[in-house]
C-alpha cells in the first residue's frame, strides 16, 4: 500500500445513514472507488454478488483470514466482515482514493496499520432517531434491533478516537463536509 492518504474510513453505528451518504459521494466524485467487503451474513432483500458484499460462507471466510488476505475483519453481530486486500490495493495503484465503509474494530485496525488513513465516524443526530431508522428499514427482527442498538451505544461511546466526527442531520450536509475534508 503506497499512498495512505488514498485510504479513507468511514464508520457509525448500524442506521446512520452510512449507505445513503456513500452513495451520494459516489455520484459527485469519480475518483472514489467503494471497497466491496466480504461478509459471511445472507444477503438483504435487492442486494447483490460483488456489487453490495462478496457473500462467503464461513468456511471460506476463515480461510482467508488464515491466508492473510484480508485489510481487515471482524466478527459483528454473529457474522464475518472484512476487506478484500486485493481489490483496495488494485485500486490505489490505479490512482482511486478508496473508501471503506466499515465498522469500529475494522476501522481501528486499518488505522493502525495506516496511521496516515483518513478516519471518519458519522453520528446520528440522537439516540431515538438512530432507533427509528433501524426499525424503519423492516429487514430484521426484535432481537437483532437491540443487538445493533447496543452495539450503536458502544460506537458512538469510541467515536473521539477518529479523526473527525460529523453529526448526520442532513444527507446533502455531510457529503459535502466530507467531500471538503478529502479536499485538504
Amino acid at each position: 500500500m503506497n499512498n495512505q492518504k488514498k485510504l479513507i474510513i468511514l464508520t457509525g453505528p448500524s442506521g446512520v445513514g452510512k449507505g445513503t451518504v456513500i452513495k451520494e459521494i459516489l455520484g459527485k466524485d469519480k475518483n472514489i472507488w467503494l471497497s466491496i467487503s466480504a461478509t459471511t451474513r445472507q444477503p438483504r432483500e435487492g442486494e447483490k454478488e460483488g456489487e453490495n458484499y462478496y457473500f462467503l460462507n464461513q468456511e471460506k471466510f476463515k480461510e482467508m483470514i488464515e491466508q492473510n488476505l484480508f485489510l481487515e475483519w471482524a466478527k459483528f453481530a454473529g457474522n464475518y466482515y472484512g476487506t478484500p486486500l486485493s481489490s483496495v490495493n488494485e485500486k490505489i495503484k490505479k490512482g482511486f482514493n478508496v473508501l471503506l465503509e466499515i465498522e469500529v474494530e475494522g476501522a481501528k485496525q486499518i488505522k493502525e496499520k495506516f496511521p496516515e488513513s483518513l478516519s471518519i465516524f458519522l453520528l446520528p443526530p440522537d439516540k431515538a432517531e438512530l432507533e427509528r431508522r433501524i426499525r424503519n428499514r423492516g429487514t430484521e427482527k426484535e432481537e437483532a434491533i437491540k443487538k445493533r442498538l447496543l452495539r450503536a451505544s458502544y460506537e458512538i461511546s469510541v467515536s473521539n478516537q477518529f479523526d473527525f466526527e460529523l453529526i448526520n442531520h442532513n444527507v446533502d450536509e455531510t457529503v459535502m463536509r466530507i467531500i471538503k475534508l478529502l479536499q485538504t
